[in-house]
């Protein structure tokens, strides 16, 4: 894989995970409740969710690539009309600071194990794998080496970002029990969702 198409999936992985959801929701909730330590079980579940998900879709799609190309450009407008979805859904929500509450605590493995449903139930997750892996990674070439090092850059990424949101929520719990706070954040994050939206149609 080259570097470019390494660096692009970087990218746009970065923006599609720093965007609140569900997963950012739930590792906000166990890191108002327990602190940092406490979110980073869940933060596991979600990057094995990912991975999951990631491996599906390159093995997957790299089968078909050849052969049915009009099905990526369906998958891609498809998977763009969701991304805005997504974005007006976050510029005209209302927060509730009760839905990052504090959750009780819970053992680890149940967590991890929290973390992973979360994201296997998740469509958010698989329609960005649809849309975004055929714009940007060449499937009908992939390598063990290629996969390798989107697996690395996956895990190192969301990995990152989780314990990012972790540690401002431990550190500033206030903030993310704002109403007003949280729509700023949901809007920016509207924002960046529907140019991801543009940016997979016109790619």
């Amino acid at each position: 894989m080259t570097l470019i198409s390494l660096l692009l999936f970087a990218g746009a992985f970065t923006l599609a995970a720093a965007t609140p959801g569900p997963g950012i929701g739930a590792i906000v909730g166990r890191a108002l409740g327990g602190g940092f330590w406490a979110a980073v079980p869940m933060i596991a579940g979600i990057v094995m969710g990912d991975f999951c998900y990631l491996s599906l879709a390159i093995f997957g799609l790299a089968a078909i690539a050849q052969k049915f190309a009009l099905i990526f450009v369906v998958i891609r407008y498809a998977g763009a009309a969701y991304l805005l979805f997504l974005a007006w859904k976050l510029w005209t929500s209302r927060p509730d600071p009760a839905e990052v509450a504090a959750k009780a605590a819970e053992s680890p493995v149940r967590t991890v194990l929290a973390g992973l449903a979360l994201t296997l139930g998740n469509p958010k997750a698989i329609v960005f794998y649809l849309a975004l892996l055929p714009t940007i990674v060449p499937l009908e070439s992939i390598t063990v080496t290629g996969y390798l090092e989107l697996v690395a850059t996956m895990v190192v990424l969301l990995s990152a970002i989780g314990c990012a949101y972790a540690a401002a929520a431990a550190g500033a719990r206030e903030f993310f029990k704002s109403p007003r706070a949280m729509q700023r954040l949901n809007r920016s994050a509207g924002v960046v969702m529907a140019g991801a939206a543009v940016a997979v149609v016109t790619r």
